[in-house]
């Protein structure tokens, strides 16, 4: 991918804290929810309740498609971009801690609450095969379509497990 989309999604992702997140039911209709998530670079996490219609969902069929976008005051200024992904529960210990780690700098308001038990709630490594940036200024509907390498990721899974392997919140 080059630099400059690379850029552009990360700056995107960095920018908010919810996206829309569509998973596919058994009956074959989509199903769009809205979601907190914090980013490590490409790489999205969220939490998702074992008991909801979501993680059934996700369970059966990992595909997911997020949304990302504001709204903005002119349709010329509109900038998001579209994401299909594949879901996949985090089991490691340090994974969940450095996730728990960028969740709280992403949501500070959270730290007066407990931590989700993974039992409960776990969570979740979103990781993008194929992004359409959107970015109206070069002209109405204008979006580029960016398939995500392994080579893309690299830095932000691989060079990370280690560190997970280590980390520990206190």
């Amino acid at each position: 991918m080059k630099r400059e989309f690379k850029r552009q999604i990360i700056g995107l992702l960095d920018e908010h804290r919810i996206m829309t997140m569509a998973t596919n039911r058994a009956d074959g209709w989509p199903q769009a929810t809205v979601v907190g998530y914090a980013n490590d670079g490409l790489i999205v996490y969220c939490l998702i309740s074992r008991d909801s219609q979501k993680f059934a969902n996700i369970a059966r069929d990992p595909r997911v498609s997020l949304a990302i976008a504001k709204d903005y005051p002119q349709p010329l200024m509109i900038k998001g971009l579209s994401m299909a992904a594949r879901a996949v529960e985090v089991t490691d210990q340090g994974e969940r801690d450095h996730v728990v780690e960028i969740l709280l700098k992403r949501y500070p308001e959270y730290k007066v609450m407990p931590r989700p038990d993974p039992a409960a709630v776990p969570t979740f490594r979103l990781t993008p095969e194929v992004v359409s940036v959107l970015d109206y200024s070069k002209g109405f509907g204008h979006s580029d379509l960016v398939r995500v390498t392994d080579n893309d990721l690299a830095e932000f899974v691989e060079a990370r497990r280690h560190h997970w392997a280590s980390f520990h919140a206190a």
